[in-house]
């Protein structure tokens, strides 16, 4: 990872918090060096497990807002028994990332052109060559995605709804 992504310590974390209690989940801080609990990928990554995602002021701000949108696109389920794995397909895949960046978009001082820029610092992957390209221009499928679950209304608004 790249040093340069925006981390816990650097936001409004009330913010972060009451934009997840939005989505159904509660925002669990654990101590510093302190593993991650839930975390799929360890070390500062955040983790899920049930409806409380754990972070540390470490974490960065994408991976948090990542695992938040997989508790959203996740069917309830998997949310049920949710604990480390999101699981999913491709297509859910692409709507979480495109969620995540929206969510980005609602916190002051953070915005999706940073979360873009963070992804591509972190190694998030698209065809195009950066998040920016594909969300702009090749997320049509994320999108609909997204639209068709609930999540996003008609004009690709959040409504704050979880995948039923």
């Amino acid at each position: 990872m790249d040093g340069s992504c925006l981390t816990l310590a650097g936001i409004d974390r009330l913010a972060l918090a009451l934009l997840l209690h939005r989505l159904g989940l509660e925002l669990a801080l654990v101590a510093p060096e302190e593993e991650i609990p839930g975390s799929y990928w360890g070390e500062s990554e955040a983790g899920l497990r049930a409806d409380r995602l754990f972070a540390r002021l470490d974490t960065p701000l994408h991976s948090v807002l990542h695992e938040a949108s997989h508790y959203a696109c996740m069917t309830p389920e998997r949310r049920v028994h949710l604990d480390r794995d999101a699981g999913g397909d491709d297509p859910e895949e692409s709507a979480v990332c495109y969620l995540q960046i929206l969510l980005a978009g609602e916190l002051r001082g953070v915005g999706r052109a940073r979360l873009c820029a963070d992804m591509d610092a972190w190694g998030y992957s698209f065809r195009l060559g950066s998040t920016r390209a594909w969300f702009e221009t090749d997320a049509g499928d994320a999108r609909a995605w997204l639209g068709h679950e609930g999540v996003l209304d008609v004009t690709g608004s959040l409504t704050g709804a979880l995948r039923s």
